[in-house]
């Protein structure tokens, strides 16, 4: 993790809770950073607020209505040749529907303490390491 500093493109990510367990999903295979896991969310908008963006990429991703709980952390990171991003984590307990699979290789719902066992993309590693320990 790195301090915030210049521009960045804003990438939100949703921690979502149901009976003690988080959500976490698969990329696809053949995707940028294919078969890592991460956390439903992505990028926000220009002019959209990254708390509206959570809430619409969760439509998109997973087709649930959500409502965006309280920012956990955010900090900046860089990929290699990738212009550097800020990533935005928010809470999220309340929503409506049924997580579907629509843009993952799969989803699962995990104990939080077992997320440091899946391979995690870069960018979310300490997080994930922070949270298991939640």
């Amino acid at each position: 993790m790195e301090p915030i500093t210049g521009a960045r493109v804003s990438v939100v990510a949703a921690v979502i809770r149901r009976d003690g367990r988080v959500l976490i999903g698969q990329r696809r295979k053949g995707t940028r950073h294919g078969l890592k896991w991460e956390f439903p969310g992505g990028k926000v908008e220009a002019g959209e607020d990254p708390r509206r963006a959570i809430e619409r990429e969760l439509r998109e991703e997973l087709e649930i209505v959500a409502e965006a709980g309280e920012e956990i952390t955010r900090f900046g990171f860089r990929y290699p040749h990738r212009p550097p991003i800020e990533l935005i984590f928010y809470a999220v307990e309340n929503f409506r529907g049924e997580p579907k699979c629509l843009v993952f290789e799969q989803i699962v719902w995990e104990e939080p303490e077992r997320l440091p066992d899946y391979d995690f993309l870069e960018a979310d590693v300490e997080f994930v390491k922070d949270l298991a320990r939640m």
